[in-house]
């Protein structure tokens, strides 16, 4: 009887193992920007995932009228860009991707106030703040299993993660939002080591 319960408490310890392995390891090495999807920054240029060079990127999903976690993640990554500004590599080896969850509010002019507000006075400064379509937004949030909705107030429910891109485009961290989370000197680590 002893040698049953050592083997289901094996078979249970092997699929825990394997399912944190899936979704720690496999599940994000598949995550990555569509190819097919253009997008439009906040100062109206076109924007395309399947034209773009080589660089580790940090992507992050927003809404303007989100009341903490947003802006917050927002400012952790405005400091961050500061550390990459001073370490030369921010604009020219990292980009920052912000891509609103909100296209029908999120106007390019509300797009362009929030970028300002950390910033961000235009594009070519190594930080796109993007909208598109609600069908782009989705195939762009679903291709890093990034969940939002709506529940009808306008206070968008949505996963806290944002993602770290290696030169390949494929997700090598997932970042927590926040400032609780988003740890700058971690993720600014984490960067130096993908560009080495």
């Amino acid at each position: 009887m002893k040698k049953w319960y050592t083997l289901a408490a094996s078979l249970v310890i092997i699929g825990i193992s394997v399912g944190i392995l899936y979704f720690a390891v496999y599940q994000p090495s598949t995550m990555r920007l569509p190819n097919d999807v253009t997008m439009e920054t906040a100062w109206g240029k076109s924007y395309e995932f399947g034209d773009l060079p080589p660089k580790v990127r940090l992507v992050e999903f927003i809404y303007t009228n989100c009341p903490d976690l947003c802006p917050n993640t927002t400012a952790q990554m405005a400091k961050l860009r500061d550390r990459l500004k001073k370490a030369g590599v921010f604009g020219s080896k990292v980009e920052f991707i912000t891509i609103t969850i909100d296209p029908a509010r999120d106007t390019n002019e509300k797009l362009q106030t929030y970028a300002n507000a950390f910033g961000v006075m235009s594009d070519g400064q190594g930080w796109v703040f993007l909208r598109g379509s609600e069908a782009d937004t989705k195939k762009v949030a679903d291709a890093f299993h990034f969940q939002y909705r709506d529940p009808g107030n306008g206070m968008i429910v949505h996963t806290t993660l944002a993602y770290l891109l290696g030169r390949n485009g494929r997700v090598v961290k997932q970042i927590g939002m926040g400032t609780s989370r988003f740890h700058v000197d971690e993720v600014y680590e984490a960067i130096m080591e993908e560009l080495s």
